[in-house]
């Protein structure tokens, strides 16, 4: 599926391919939360990192973020965090670690996206109290990181592609 994106302020737009592209996870992992500036729900759409084309180049920047994993010292993620450097907006992740994805964030995408037929809530041991996190018959719940990819769960739903 072809999509496109933007930052809210509009000096950002990019565009790419995706097999994968319901926003069927939310995360509530303290990166995503304070990323995003929300409850959280951070990456969940997988992209073809060969076809992302941005327009606006100037205007990104990105960031490493900090890991807190109890037992371990912090350290910076090897993954690559893009924002506008204009009004904030995340834009997508890219990892070195698999070079040849990217993983636009849901809400930079301007492209009608496909309603999943249920949602990943994960990371919930890092779920504020605050936040109301959804349940019933089509929310599935992790403590942490479920097995199953992104890629695993588009085809288990037959919407890989």
């Amino acid at each position: 599926m072809h999509l496109e994106g933007s930052c809210q302020c509009g000096v950002v737009q990019f565009s790419l391919e995706s097999d994968s592209p319901s926003p069927f996870m939310h995360c509530h992992c303290s990166i995503c939360r304070k990323t995003g500036g929300s409850a959280g729900y951070g990456i969940n759409i997988g992209g073809d990192a060969e076809t992302l084309r941005v327009s606006g180049q100037k205007h990104v920047a990105h960031f490493h973020a900090v890991m807190r994993e109890p037992g371990k010292s912090p350290h910076h993620s090897k993954a690559y965090r893009y924002f506008c450097k204009q009004c904030g907006t995340p834009l997508w992740l890219w990892d070195p670690r698999w070079p040849e994805l990217v993983h636009p964030y849901a809400s930079a995408i301007d492209t009608p996206l496909p309603k999943p037929p249920e949602t990943v809530e994960i990371m919930l041991d890092d779920a504020p109290e605050w936040v109301d996190v959804p349940r019933g018959k089509s929310h599935r719940h992790f403590r942490k990181f479920p097995k199953e990819s992104l890629r695993e769960w588009h085809q288990r739903h037959g919407m890989l592609g």
